[in-house]
């Protein structure tokens, strides 16, 4: 039951944008793209930027006539982010669409004056992208793809399909982004008598020890979000199949890869969403007055071969809500 079999691969424009077409009243529109995480082989971002492009499309902007498009892939390194966060300011753009957090830091850091459109990140207040979410207060708007229960329900999830469960190991980002979302877990954790064990990373080597380190602990079961994770998440799959870890993932395509369950914000509504907030920046809004949106759309994935291969039993009222159950 796989998904994303229709998506076609998307490309960039390819060209650098002269200030001097800026300057025309009938000139070309751009937009500069920056992920976070994601390896560049990843079809996630191109299912992502084909569901922006055709939302534009039906608001009367058309790829590669009224506008164009410029696409950088970070694979979850810091310094690959910064690379491209300044590639594409150094063109210009009239907006700029950052994929969660490392991102649109990358690029608030850089520039207070082009349109800064985030999508797929948790906590924009709290690491100082916006003022608040009403009122984001500066040349960064977005839309958020966490809600402060979606932490406690993964831990949820993981108990009702293992109710062995004694521990919990949380991977996630090292960075402030994230303060919420453990906060959360821990105290969901605590109210099912769960050890909570904080595994924050910054790479791939850390993404292995923290599961490693899991396994070698009885009746441990894991909970894995962040870009870090996004971009290793073939590893993650694999390395949680072998030691027989019931994981639990925040997005849809941990499952299609492999994964066992996953509950979360929909990402590609969260871009469809996203190209009416650029399209709104390109006819002349301000990204101050655009409220910070949270997500509206949810989707639980449940893998039944994964869950077969971990001598797991999946409820049958879990498998009656799914959005999608792959067998």
């Amino acid at each position: 039951m796989k998904r994303r079999e229709f998506i076609t691969l998307v490309g960039s424009a390819g060209a650098v944008w002269p200030l001097a077409a800026r300057a025309q009243p009938d000139r070309l529109r751009h937009i500069g793209i920056l992920f976070s995480g994601f390896s560049d082989a990843d079809p996630e971002p191109k299912a992502r930027v084909t569901a922006f492009k055709h939302q534009l499309e039906d608001l009367g902007w058309i790829d590669g006539r009224n506008i164009e498009t410029e696409i950088r892939i970070g694979a979850g390194d810091t310094s690959r982010v910064s690379r491209y966060a300044d590639e594409l300011i150094g063109m210009m753009p009239d907006v700029l669409m950052a994929n969660a957090a490392p991102a649109a830091l990358a690029f608030a850091r850089r520039t207070k004056t082009i349109p800064i459109v985030f999508t797929s990140l948790f906590d924009p207040v709290n690491i100082g992208l916006v003022a608040s979410l009403a009122r984001p207060g500066g040349n960064v708007t977005g839309f958020s793809n966490f809600d402060t229960t979606m932490s406690g329900k993964w831990i949820e999830l993981l108990t009702e399909i293992a109710p062995n469960l004694t521990q919990v190991t949380a991977i996630f980002d090292n960075n402030a982004s994230y303060t919420e979302i453990t906060r959360t877990a821990e105290v969901v954790a605590s109210s099912f008598h769960l050890q909570y064990v904080p595994a924050p990373v910054s790479n791939t080597a850390e993404i292995e020890a923290a599961i490693n380190t899991a396994a070698r602990l009885s009746g441990s079961g894991l909970m894995v979000s962040g870009t870090v994770a996004a971009a290793n998440r073939e590893m993650i799959v694999r390395l949680t199949a072998q030691h027989r870890l019931p994981t639990v993932y925040p997005f849809s395509y941990y499952v299609e890869s492999g994964g066992l369950i996953s509950y979360g914000a929909d990402g590609i509504d969260l871009w469809r969403r996203a190209a009416a907030y650029a399209d709104r920046i390109l006819k002349g809004a301000n990204p101050a007055d655009l409220p910070v949106q949270l997500p509206t759309k949810f989707q639980l994935l449940i893998n039944l071969k994964a869950a077969k291969a971990l001598g797991l039993t999946i409820p049958q009222s879990l498998l009656t809500t799914a959005d999608e159950v792959i067998e």
